[in-house]
């Protein structure tokens, strides 16, 4: 239990409407979970207007309420403050109703299209690994100290996120590493948090469907890094042409790590097999698990990120030299026959073309790709003709399917990709809509030594049709399928 006033310290209010002298109990938004002594923040959503419910939320027992417009009327003995924007205020006052949590560890958000759970899951096992109690937040799973807590959004709103944050302070955490989306940003739910430190993957064409243009999303990814603190860092790509656009306004501690061009952090590929990766790490040689050139970058940030925390560079590589990452991510099994299966989370044009890139590197030349791909309904449609094209470009051949089509018609989407085929690449190219079938088809074709790259799924453990989550599993599909083969 808290006072109002206490809850509204830092924010900006317009107008109070009586006494900021009463007991919370809770911080709501979702006017059906108001419980008396509530505080109801009145939000606006692309679907539902909170201010539509303040009066039933009072009714049902809120002492006082959050609101952009106040009602033109007295309404029992509510408490109401108007403030500009409901949502800024709600991550503020969350912030305040669990003593500002984000203050009392060290956290650290990493934003970017790819890589984003990979880098945070390597920094929760690499502390975890040397010895520290450490939560993490990302679109796999949220854990505190070893303990998995669902997850339902890359990030939560508000109260969801710092009640997780509180419990990582109660449980002792020293670290929380979290996933920061563009729509986390946009939406304010990240309003109020303290950062230690803020990563930057990288920018490529993703969530149109909700930021219109690429420059709204760009800017999204920047507002994070405009947030940051000035004892913190902003760590960079400085391979990615955006890179340096998130370090402009920012006043943290800029530096940045790269491949390629000039960075504080540099990483050489020296070999990369189906084995793991030989890597130049400023100056060490270390082997590492993990595969691909996309997974140097994200190694090369956790190491930066690491050292730019105060840890001993060789303690880090160490470490970080036994850790495998995320599920779902390249995640490889070989088959009886020899066939290899790769079940990947790639659900963007460049993340497809990391994954396709990086088995063209890895093969000897005699092997088929056989690439299993899908798109999102409900999600960015012009992305779904470049993702058919990225995978007809890097593959023998391409089976167009199912992902989690939710709403809309899987057979549509499917038409959607096919328009991204060029007629060149036409006689490789078949569409089944059932995913299922399609996984088992690709096993039925390929041959001895042959890669299959099952693609936009990853860990996830279902598929989304018309509103209900039916259990599915490319990794369990793909085993199944292989257990049948004939030898």
């Amino acid at each position: 239990m808290r006072y109002l006033s206490d809850l509204l310290e830092g924010l900006a209010f317009t107008e109070l409407q009586g006494s900021a002298d009463v007991d919370i109990t809770s911080v709501v938004f979702d006017s059906r979970k108001v419980v008396p002594g509530s505080l109801f923040v009145a939000v606006r959503g692309t679907v539902v207007d909170g201010h539509d419910y303040m009066e039933q939320a009072a009714k049902d027992g809120a002492v006082a309420v959050i609101c952009e417009d106040l009602p033109g009327h007295t309404v029992g003995e509510t408490d109401f403050i108007m403030v500009q924007n409901s949502a800024a205020a709600l991550g503020i006052i969350a912030t305040n109703f669990y003593d500002n949590p984000s203050q009392k560890l060290k956290l650290v958000g990493v934003t970017g299209t790819n890589g984003k759970t990979t880098t945070a899951t390597l920094l929760y096992q690499l502390y975890r690994d040397l010895g520290y109690k450490c939560g993490l937040l990302s679109t796999v799973e949220n854990q505190i100290n070893g303990k998995i807590v669902p997850s339902t959004h890359t990030t939560p709103d508000p109260v969801a996120l710092n009640e997780l944050l509180n419990e990582m302070v109660v449980q002792g955490c020293d670290y929380c590493f979290m996933e920061v989306s563009s729509h986390a940003v946009s939406q304010h739910r990240i309003d109020g948090l303290t950062f230690a430190g803020g990563i930057f993957s990288n920018l490529t064409h993703d969530h149109l469907d909700y930021h219109k243009t690429f420059d709204a999303y760009l800017k999204a990814k920047k507002g994070f890094f405009d947030m940051l603190p000035k004892g913190a860092f902003a760590l960079t790509n400085a391979d990615d042409k955006n890179g340096n656009v998130m370090l402009q306004n920012t006043k943290a501690t800029k530096k940045a790590y790269g491949l390629k061009n000039m960075a504080d952090f540099k990483v050489k590929i020296l070999e990369n097999q189906f084995g793991g990766l030989l890597l130049n790490v400023d100056g060490d040689e270390v082997w590492f698990k993990m595969v691909g050139s996309f997974n140097a970058y994200n190694l090369l940030a956790v190491y930066a990120a690491a050292v730019l925390l105060g840890q001993e560079k060789q303690a880090v590589l160490t470490s970080l030299s036994k850790l495998s990452g995320a599920e779902g991510r390249f995640d490889y099994t070989i088959a009886p026959n020899k066939v290899i299966g790769i079940v990947d989370y790639a659900h963007t044009p460049d993340a497809v073309q990391n994954v396709l890139s990086t088995v063209k590197d890895i093969r000897k030349g005699t092997e088929k790709v056989i690439t299993v791909i899908g798109c999102g309904g409900d999600r960015d449609k012009t992305k779904r003709p470049v993702m058919a094209k990225t995978a007809c470009d890097w593959s023998d051949k391409v089976i167009l399917t199912s992902d989690n089509p939710r709403s809309e018609d899987p057979t549509q989407i499917i038409r959607d990709m096919e328009a991204g085929v060029d007629p060149s690449n036409q006689r490789k190219t078949i569409s089944i809509t059932d995913r299922r079938e399609a996984i088992k088809t690709a096993v039925h074709l390929a041959q001895p030594g042959d890669i299959i790259v099952l693609a936009g799924k990853g860990h996830e453990k279902y598929q989304d049709i018309n509103g209900v989550k039916n259990h599915f599993d490319d990794k369990e599909e793909l085993l199944n399928a292989f257990a049948n083969v004939q030898m």
